[in-house]
């Protein structure tokens, strides 16, 4: 199958002559069928609804659609569910709520376990969007594509919204009675037999809790399972420093930064904060300015990969070859033989980290082992960085555990535990390869599962509590630093579902408990001054962990690295983005937000590289068998440039049917070859089958095929020519038919520099939640349907194999001359009095005239009605819908409106107030959320306004601006800061 979901088998690439064509350089290109210009790409690309005609069913499938609206069979639920009619207003209207104005509430939402400060809208007791907390250490003003969705999750009609026993509706009153039994047993016991298995969490109220529970019943026995896990950086910091550290990281001071593995910017409970200062280094304005510089090596692409300076793609297992060759170059010992980096290279890289000194920061991957792990300690501590760009603190989510899901099922065969309360994991889904779970759950005499879904373990479960959503609860939870923060509700549990503070409460013999009384008592130290100032600021102050001190052992612990690699394919499993673990499988809006780097949606595949791909005579969509350690799972290849050879990744989050969304969705449960914790395994082997699989990925939609859109060059290009973005760039014209539009007061523009843009997708997420933007499903974006109203397009510039990454977002550009306007019958598409290309939704009847006559491909059709208008249909999800944009229904052109509602809803307070809007008062949601800020929004005709000092920047130019469409939205140049020792030729101008 090629790259553009075709499930017809199709010509295999010719990898070499491609190979043999960029080696010459200067093309940027997207994919190697676009490269390739296969037959299937230019059928793609020349239709205006590629392939419709043989693909779009006599009836449009229903039943998915229904799936993704919320069916109505969703609604009807259980017997013990309550009717959406019981849902009624409130009688007497709160003092603070004004009826279409929002209120903004300060709460915390987890990220594997740890906290990120948010600021939730709520329109009349009805979350509707999330944004960061700017005062929140980890989020920074920031949010990413889960926190995005969480609103969605909270409205999931799946959600379990009654207990279950033994699989059948029951009331909460007959699962206290069960609870009190096991209470008194366990009491009579001291909680022998008994044991609890936690997921990761960093609650100080639930850590108490916990300590409770072990005071009260002695024997019962605490387990942890987190599929996500990193465990040695806790276990090389007992090696080399006698207790468990966390390493925490300074980018703001980094001047010269490897990455050994490390995806800073897309992984990681710091990412949206590291992501932040990370940006800040890399802003370039004037020659003057300076630069921070990324070395990475990776043994799979990400976003952090595709933002490095200079990037080596190595496969797993020699990591640590390349961590002990570094520790000799720094040490100046013999021994760098080991490791597979061009010593070139290796010379430059350690005289720019001398060079930097103590402004050096070496990052290993969290994931990594033990060794890695030292060897980046060492390096930072060699340099003087360690107490200045990175510092070692106490880990936030340090708990005292008696061993994993693999020791409680050893203990439940031995027969030392039958009953078992499971808080929010779902083991029978990410246990290890090799264990079987199954057989050790249903052997015990009771299993209580709580969760918010009904997932594989909860199926096993004697007992199944529904869990309350975070946007549901009272909790408290802690930062990447240690910053303790709150967790508040922002609406009654829709489904009566209990927080783990509840459940604990419970275990403890406490059965009526209020969720908010049991975080308060945790934090009684708070007067109610204090206690309403930390909900209302979303932290509690001063609260960060302090760095302690360390001396680095000369020895790394007596850590060494392993022996070499054996023959065979390496695999490295990765998370998903957006679905991590699998847990938020459901939520459509993930499944269908294309990922950073392949551009897939609605499933996975296996990464492998083009020399790969070639040696083994795989195309794109080819299934394939990988094997390891006696067991083997099937999934489709697709081929990445940048990827290491003879190593295939593999992602978590996919092969679930528990859920309506999620069992939409296609792909491979790549839990069922994972081992224990491990990140990587080596001795894997690939086995080609006959047949081919659908993998859909958005990345040949829209495509603006042979024009110069990615304009980019080095830090030294720059300097020698501050607008190099207008070499060989086709002049602008200067006269036009199109009418001009004075603009008396506001004129709003955008400006996007791609220096800062690492392709995190946060844009696209925020502005679907702002907008009310419907997801369409995976048959429907195999069509290239999509509706997202932004994009952001990956392009590759240089070698196949090793090819420098790029990403563009590309909203709708609101040209001063737009070539959309002139063209519609019925005068849908309008030019505002403040310069917005406008759709009027009412007026459209769906000729896709403005479509076709758009050079920058960013209108939406919408083909079918994705969004439910009936009432007997409407599910939970409608409350996810923000009152002040209209739901579109079928038939209708939609695209970016520069967030029309945020600058009308501004304008009105402006004028209420007598005064102008101030610059940076207006922001759009894909600003918002950005976490390196690399999107400026405002009002042109403010001379001081930020967006002009953005647009007056020698890199600032305009996409396709020979087209004299004169977009209101513009780019700032991508500008890198190779070592000018490793630059390759062509390396140094401008793409």
């Amino acid at each position: 199958m090629s790259a553009i979901a075709d499930d017809r088998p199709g010509p295999a690439i010719d990898i070499e002559a491609l190979r043999k064509r960029l080696a010459r350089g200067g093309e940027i290109w997207r994919s190697l069928d676009e490269i390739a210009g296969t037959a299937e790409f230019r059928r793609f690309v020349e239709a205006e609804f590629p392939a419709i005609a043989e693909r779009l069913p006599a009836k449009p499938n229903r039943r998915t659609l229904l799936k993704l609206m919320g069916a109505s069979l969703s609604l009807a639920g259980l017997a013990a569910c309550s009717r959406a009619e019981s849902i009624v207003p409130y009688v007497r209207q709160p003092e603070i709520l004004i009826p279409g104005k929002p209120i903004y509430y300060a709460t915390t939402l987890s990220s594997d376990g740890f906290g990120i400060g948010a600021i939730v809208e709520s329109h009349e007791g009805r979350p509707t969007k999330v944004e960061g907390n700017p005062d929140h250490p980890a989020s920074r003003g920031a949010t990413d594509a889960v926190m995005q969705a969480a609103v969605l999750t909270l409205f999931d009609p799946d959600r379990s919204r009654t207990p279950l026993k033994d699989g059948e509706p029951a009331s909460y009153g007959d699962f206290l009675k069960d609870m009190a039994a096991l209470v008194s047993r366990w009491a009579a016991s001291q909680g022998q037999g008994g044991a609890l298995l936690v997921e990761a969490t960093t609650s100080p109220t639930a850590a108490a809790q916990i300590d409770a529970l072990r005071v009260r019943y002695p024997k019962l026995k605490i387990y942890r399972h987190d599929p996500l896990a990193t465990p040695a950086t806790e276990a090389v910091s007992r090696a080399l420093f006698g207790s468990p550290l966390t390493p925490v990281y300074r980018f703001d001071r980094a001047e010269m930064i490897l990455s050994l593995d490390a995806d800073f910017l897309g992984e990681g409970p710091g990412r949206l904060a590291y992501a932040r200062d990370f940006a800040a280094r890399r802003r370039v304005r004037d020659p003057s300015d300076r630069m921070s510089r990324l070395y990475a090596m990776e043994s799979t692409p990400t976003i952090t990969g595709a933002a490095a300076d200079h990037r080596l793609a190595i496969k797993p297992s020699e990591v640590e070859a390349v961590a002990a060759g570094l520790n000799a170059a720094l040490t100046g010992e013999a021994g760098g033989s080991r490791s597979p980096i061009d010593q070139v290279w290796m010379t430059a890289l350690v005289d720019d980290l001398r060079a930097a000194g103590r402004n050096a920061l070496v990052i290993a991957g969290a994931h990594q082992g033990a060794f890695v792990q030292a060897a980046a300690l060492s390096a930072n501590a060699k340099l003087g960085a360690l107490g200045n760009t990175v510092g070692l603190i106490e880990p936030p989510d340090a708990s005292q555990v008696d061993g994993d899901v693999a020791a409680l099922c050893e203990a439940i065969g031995d027969g030392g535990i039958d009953s078992v309360v499971v808080l929010g994991a779902n083991p029978l889904h990410t246990a290890p390869a090799g264990l079987d779970a199954h057989k050790a759950f249903s052997s015990l005499k009771l299993l209580v599962h709580y969760g918010l879904y009904r997932d594989e373990t909860a199926f096993l479960a004697h007992w199944h509590v529904p869990a309350a959503h975070e946007l549901e609860s009272w909790s408290d939870i802690r930062a990447y630093d240690g910053t303790r923060s709150l967790v508040q509700p922002l609406i009654k549990p829709l489904y009566d579902g209990k927080t783990t503070h509840e459940l604990l409460a419970v275990l403890g013999g406490q059965f009526q408990t209020d969720p908010l009384a049991l975080v308060r008592q945790h934090w009684a130290a708070l007067d109610d001054d204090a206690w309403k100032k930390a909900l209302r600021d979303g932290i509690v102050p001063d609260s960060a962990t302090k760095p302690v001190p360390v001396t680095m052992p000369s020895n790394l612990g007596g850590l060494s690295p392993a022996a070499n690699a054996t023959d065979g394919i390496d695999i490295r499993f990765v998370p998903d983005p957006w679905l991590r673990d699998g847990r938020f499988a459901n939520a459509s809006w993930l499944q269908e937000l294309p990922r950073p780097l392949t551009k897939i949606v609605w499933g996975n595949a296996a990464l492998i590289s083009p020399a790969t791909a070639e040696r083994l005579k795989i195309e794109n969509g080819r299934v394939i068998n990988v094997a390891s350690n006696g067991t083997s799972v099937d999934a489709p290849a697709w081929i990445v440039s940048g990827h290491p050879d003879e190593t295939v990744t593999l992602s978590f989050g996919f092969g679930r049917k528990a859920g309506s969304v999620a069992a939409l969705s296609e792909g491979h449960d790549a839990f069922l070859l994972r081992s224990a914790a491990e990140w990587m395994a080596t001795g894997a082997a690939i086995t080609p089958r006959e047949n081919s699989a659908r993998v859909i990925s958005t990345q040949h939609h829209q495509a603006m095929e042979g024009r110069a859109i990615v304009r980019h060059a080095s830090l030294e290009a720059f300097r020698r020519d501050p607008r190099f973005v207008r070499k060989d760039a086709p002049p602008s014209p200067k006269e036009s038919l199109y009418p001009d539009w004075p603009y008396d007061r506001e004129a709003w523009a955008m400006a996007i520099d791609l220096s800062a843009c690492i392709g995190c997708m946060a844009c696209v997420s925020a502005c679907q939640a702002e907008n009310n933007i419907a997801t369409v499903g995976p048959e429907e974006c195999e069509r290239s349907h999509e509706m997202h109203w932004l994009r952001v397009d990956r392009y590759y510039a240089g070698p196949l194999d090793a090819p420098e990454t790029l990403f563009q977002p590309v909203p709708c550009m609101h040209c001063e001359k737009a070539p959309c306007e002139v063209v519609c019958p019925v005068n849908a598409t309008v030019h505002t009095h403040d310069g917005l290309n406008a759709q009027v939704y009412n007026r459209c009847i769906g000729t896709r005239y403005c479509s076709q006559n758009c050079p920058y491909k960013v209108r939406r059709f919408n083909f079918l009605e994705h969004q439910s208008f009936d009432k007997d249909e409407a599910g939970p999800e409608q409350g996810v819908h923000n009152p002040n944009v209209s739901v579109r229904s079928r038939g209708v052109m939609e695209k970016c409106t520069y967030c029309v509602q945020r600058i009308s809803a501004k304008r009105i307070q402006a004028q209420i107030e007598n005064r102008d809007i101030a610059d940076g008062e207006v922001v759009t949601a894909c600003q918002q959320a950005c976490p390196t800020q690399a999107i400026t929004f405002g009002d042109r005709n403010r001379k001081d306004a930020k967006v002009v000092r953005e647009k007056s920047a020698p890199q600032n130019y305009a996409l396709l601006e020979e087209l004299n469409t004169r977009p209101r939205t513009s780019y700032l140049g991508k500008i890198s800061n190779p070592n000018g020792r490793l630059a390759k030729p062509g390396e140094a101008t401008d793409g």
